[in-house]
């Protein structure tokens, strides 16, 4: 979870927006309303928000408008799209309209939540970061090398990949969805075994002869790279 995380909510369905407010504040995040895209894009751009959860389709703005326009602005807060729109193509739309993370309707509020804590800790870890470190685990994005302990570990492009994704959001649940467009974008089925094989064989690099284990499996959830 993300400390004193405070979130934006721009949403035109009133019920929709009055269950994700009372499930975030039960999660521990703060969250603001705004009914509509004008409104929405006044209290993004005059406030301090971690992340900004913003529906697609509004009244008086669409969505993908307010994100445009905070860009245009310097407004550089997180941004996750929620849409009834869920092609690949929708998606690339809103990722280049400005968009940090898109999530199809219908989702689970775990799955938002978790692409919200992600989002939330990106903005306090700024993807400039070239070393990831976790425990005794190290991860250099310039050099593409692993190393434990100070031995080197040979990992193959997709499984760096994997990796990486999953040391930079440290500490929080990532889940099968968020790999798959974020790891393999977007071109497998997610109910493919590819995850599971993958993760089978990068936590066998990272943790074979350590003592300690560090890619944990959230069950029912997805993964999470964490040090005790």
């Amino acid at each position: 979870m993300v400390d004193d995380m405070k979130i934006l909510i721009i949403e035109d369905d009133v019920e929709a927006a009055a269950y994700l407010t009372k499930a975030f504040r039960e999660a521990g995040i703060v969250s603001d309303h705004a009914s509509d895209g004008e409104g929405g894009l006044f209290m993004a751009s005059e406030n301090s928000y971690d992340v900004l959860v913003v529906d697609r389709m509004l009244p008086r703005r669409d969505g993908l408008s307010v994100i445009s326009e905070l860009r245009a602005k310097g407004v550089h807060t997180p941004v996750l799209i929620l849409s009834a729109l869920g092609q690949v193509d929708d998606r690339v739309t809103g990722l280049r309209a400005g968009g940090d993370d898109y999530l199809p309707k219908p989702y689970a509020f775990s799955e938002l939540l978790a692409r919200v804590e992600v989002l939330g800790r990106r903005k306090g870890a700024p993807e400039q970061d070239m070393v990831y470190r976790v425990g005794d685990l190290e991860l250099d994005r310039l050099s593409h090398s692993v190393r434990r302990q100070g031995r080197e570990i040979l990992l193959q492009p997709r499984e760096f990949r994997l990796l990486e994704y999953l040391m930079k959001n440290a500490g929080q649940v990532v889940t099968r969805t968020m790999l798959l467009e974020h790891v393999w974008d977007y071109h497998f089925d997610p109910q493919t075994n590819v995850i599971d094989v993958h993760v089978s064989r990068l936590r066998g690099k990272i943790e074979k002869d350590f003592d300690q284990p560090l890619l944990r499996t959230v069950r029912g959830a997805g993964y999470m790279m964490k040090s005790d």
